[in-house]
C-alpha cells in the first residue's frame, strides 16, 4: 500500500523573519495535532536553478501510513486549526496545499 502525503508550498513572505518566528514557535508545534503522522519534513529554499529568487520560501510534508489516515488526520479539529494558522501566518500570499501517493525507491 502506497504511504501518503501533504505538501505544503509557502510564498515568499514579506517578512521572512516574522515569517520564521511564527513558523518555528508557533506553527511547527501544530503538527502533532494530525492524528497518524509518521514523519514530518520541513524544509527552507534557499536557492533556484538559474539563481533569482524562489517563489517558495518553505516546503513542509506530512507524511502518514495511507491516503485514509491521511483524510481522516485532514478531517480532524487539530488539523484545522493547523491549516488556518498556516493561511494566517502566510504573508507572501496563500500557502499550496496538496495531497499526494507517495512511492519510494531507496538507492
Amino acid at each position: 500500500m502506497a504511504g501518503a502525503k501533504i505538501v505544503v508550498l509557502y510564498p515568499r513572505p514579506s517578512d521572512v523573519d516574522v515569517f520564521e518566528k511564527a513558523y518555528t514557535q508557533d506553527h511547527v508545534p501544530l503538527v502533532p495535532k494530525f492524528k497518524g503522522i509518521t514523519k514530518f519534513i520541513q524544509s527552507k529554499v534557499i536557492g533556484a536553478p538559474g539563481g533569482g529568487t524562489p517563489a517558495f520560501h518553505r516546503i513542509a510534508e506530512l507524511h502518514f501510513p495511507s491516503m485514509d489516515t491521511l483524510n481522516e488526520a485532514a478531517a480532524s479539529a487539530g488539523a484545522q486549526e493547523a491549516v488556518a494558522h498556516a493561511v494566517s501566518i502566510s504573508t507572501g500570499g496563500a500557502p499550496v496545499f496538496l495531497v499526494c501517493e507517495e512511492e519510494t525507491r531507496t538507492f
